[in-house]
């Protein structure tokens, strides 16, 4: 029997953004804007949605581009965490 790891058995999702807020201790809020064509006037939309996430990185400042994966949940709203800073 093969043993399964972590990274093998699950894609965790893993998204870039900006962060937009740095006031909770840490938590950050990421700004993720993503862009995709309108199905019937071909015209680039862009859309954002913004994702708390689970920061230990001391030296994220409003800003910032980071790299944030998904996890399990950590409370009410924070399903991500801060992976690294770009």
């Amino acid at each position: 029997m093969t043993q399964l790891t972590h990274e093998t058995h699950t894609k965790a999702r893993s998204l870039v953004g900006r962060v937009v807020s740095t006031k909770m201790t840490k938590t950050i809020v990421v700004e993720v804007v993503r862009t995709r064509a309108h199905p019937m006037y071909k015209k680039m939309v862009r859309r954002s949605r913004r994702f708390a996430a689970h920061n230990e990185l001391p030296d994220l400042n409003v800003g910032d581009s980071v790299r944030i994966a998904e996890i399990k949940p950590m409370s009410k709203t924070k399903h991500f965490k801060v992976v690294e800073k770009l």
